[in-house]
């Protein structure tokens, strides 16, 4: 639980520095870093929940979080494709 806040704070500065912010419903907040904290503990990365990984650790690493594709999504969207990221 202390590691979900702390991940919270840090991808709430970054979103911030960046001007956008976290989603406002704290349960998909939740959720997504829950998935960032498993992919990690399963695959050594804070890999994207949404994204499906290839095998390829090349092709991969851009679906760390925050991943290559979520600046270009919310200028579309309004927000990433998992949600974490909004406008």
């Amino acid at each position: 639980m202390e590691k979900t806040e702390e991940m919270i704070k840090d991808y709430s500065q970054y979103a911030q520095k960046n001007g956008f912010q976290l989603n406002s419903d704290q349960k998909t907040v939740e959720r997504i870093i829950n998935g960032l904290l498993r992919n990690e503990k399963e695959k050594g990365e804070k890999y994207c929940p949404c994204r499906v990984l290839s095998g390829n650790k090349e092709e991969d690493s851009k679906k760390i979080c925050p991943c290559a594709y979520h600046k270009e999504e919310i200028a579309k969207d309004g927000k990433c494709y998992c949600g974490l990221f909004t406008k």
